[in-house]
């Protein structure tokens, strides 16, 4: 009722689009204080049941408000291995589901997520856990994304052998190389490996499960795998010229960025660049929106990104009620920085020049209508076929599952009608001893539900292994927490 809701300022777009720094500043500790003052502490905080994580998140408000530093990373370690990541790249559905929110803006939880573990880096609170104990079993980790970090760090402290395996040159998946630098800057990632080694924890990159060693001899090592290599099959548009020169899936384009930002060299003849061009950015989501604030920094000559979906509305509607994270129009940093933003786009197919090369988007407008109340169609709109200008054309369209060819296919793990790893309530797949994590079990999703499925994971690896386990899980470790 005192303090009204503040966030910190960004970057200005003049000098951010410069480099590849992190766009938020950050805000006093004083104004820090005066936002965790503006939670409720409700008697039933929705805010940690909207987060996967089941974030204590009404009491590291309150103790921030206290100017309790120490003791509010310690209450955020409890529930989330990386709130360094979280507070940078996570959407916060725990604000959406903020009770503040009914009527007021929610608290600025992730901006104080963010705060907290930024402080505790600079003050040396975070160092190594090492076990007291070892328990004398292996575990093996497909995949160092946020799911396969959080589950090896979990059973490293708990006294389990923990190698992950990572198929590219760097440790991280696509907090490495999908994310752009200036959402979360690599250095967080780096950091949190150099403790995981003190802590016991063995990566092995450059390192493909399926192709150097096969699932079976892995299996023969290890008391226990567990599979966390995401959803890395992209959603195609398998239409008219999508063979031309200039027309890439996303991940191609973001991943070399990073490997330059990282001080690696591409070949000048396989690198993708917006410089000087028509760019063209197929898809409204996070990755879109990279590849929009990517080519901006690499200064295209104009963005264009489009939509198959029609546009989302201002604010809530009946279909999305408080608690629930609302389908509404979002505007992002790099979105804020230069892009023409287009709705209920079909793309038919894409015409090039005498080169081979891409040149146009022939589209049409599309309409939308529901035929059963629920179920939305798509119609086009008859005469609204139109062009666009095109010299690089991004495929951002989502991922559709894990890749099944090698590793999957080699363990024989059953999958789900959409594709993904099937596992039971303790994660483990068809197959004893094999468990499946993060977007391979459960499909393309958010940074903060890899970290929990990870933590989930790990819990059911302890109890498969040793009969009994320590480690918290989601049903009990909130009410284990003491409450202020």
């Amino acid at each position: 009722m005192k303090y009204h809701r503040e966030t910190a300022a960004d970057r200005p777009i003049t000098k951010r689009v410069k480099d590849w720094k992190e766009i938020p500043l950050d805000l006093t500790a004083d104004k820090l204080s005066e936002q965790g003052a503006r939670c409720m502490d409700c008697g039933i905080p929705f805010c940690t049941t909207g987060c996967p994580l089941g974030n204590i998140i009404p009491d590291f408000n309150d103790l921030v408000h206290q100017d309790q530093w120490r003791e509010a990373i310690d209450r955020l370690h409890a529930t989330n291995n990386f709130p360094e990541f979280t507070g940078r790249i996570c959407p916060a559905p725990c604000e959406s589901a903020c009770v503040l929110g009914i009527n007021e803006p929610p608290v600025t939880i992730k901006q104080i997520e963010r705060a907290i573990i930024d402080r505790a880096w600079r003050e040396g609170w975070i160092v190594p856990q090492p076990p007291e104990h070892r328990t004398g079993k292996k575990v093996a980790v497909i995949g160092s994304g946020p799911a396969g970090l959080a589950a090896a760090q979990q059973l490293a402290r708990v006294g389990h052998e923990v190698t992950v395996f990572e198929r590219d040159d760097r440790i991280g998946g696509l907090l490495t190389y999908g994310i752009p630098d200036f959402k979360m800057e690599k250095h967080w990632v780096e950091r949190r490996v150099t403790q995981m080694e003190a802590e016991g924890v063995k990566f092995v990159t450059s390192y493909w499960v399926g192709r150097d060693v096969a699932g079976a001899e892995l299996r023969r090592e290890f008391d226990a795998v567990l599979l966390s290599g995401g959803a890395t099959q992209a959603r195609e548009l398998p239409i008219e010229g999508r063979d031309l020169e200039g027309v890439h899936l996303a991940m191609k384009f973001l991943t070399q960025q990073n490997k330059v930002n990282a001080g690696d060299t591409i070949d000048p003849a396989e690198r993708l660049l917006a410089t000087g061009k028509h760019v063209i950015v197929m898809g409204g989501g996070d990755t879109g929106s990279d590849c929009v604030g990517t080519s901006a920094r690499q200064g295209a000559k104009s963005i264009t990104q489009i939509e198959l979906m029609p546009q989302p509305p201002e604010g809530r509607t009946e279909q999305y009620p408080w608690p629930y994270y609302p389908m509404v129009l979002r505007t992002s940093t790099s979105q804020e920085e230069g892009c023409n933003r287009k709705w209920s786009i079909l793309t038919k197919r894409f015409t090039g020049d005498e080169n081979g090369g891409v040149k146009k988007l022939q589209c049409v407008m599309l309409e939308w209508a529901s035929d059963d109340g629920r179920r939305m169609q798509m119609r086009e709109v008859p005469g609204s076929e139109f062009e666009l200008d095109a010299e690089l054309v991004l495929l951002c369209m989502g991922f559709v599952g894990p890749e099944k060819e090698g590793l999957l296919e080699q363990l024989g793990v059953e999958l789900d009608k959409r594709g993904n790893v099937t596992a039971d309530e303790n994660y483990m797949t068809s197959v004893e001893g094999v468990f499946a994590a993060g977007d391979l079990r459960r499909g393309q999703s958010l940074v903060v539900w890899a970290l929990a499925e990870g933590r989930e994971a790990a819990r059911g690896v302890d109890l498969h292994l040793m009969g009994h386990s320590d480690l918290p899980s989601l049903e009990t470790r909130v009410e284990s927490l003491p409450r202020r």
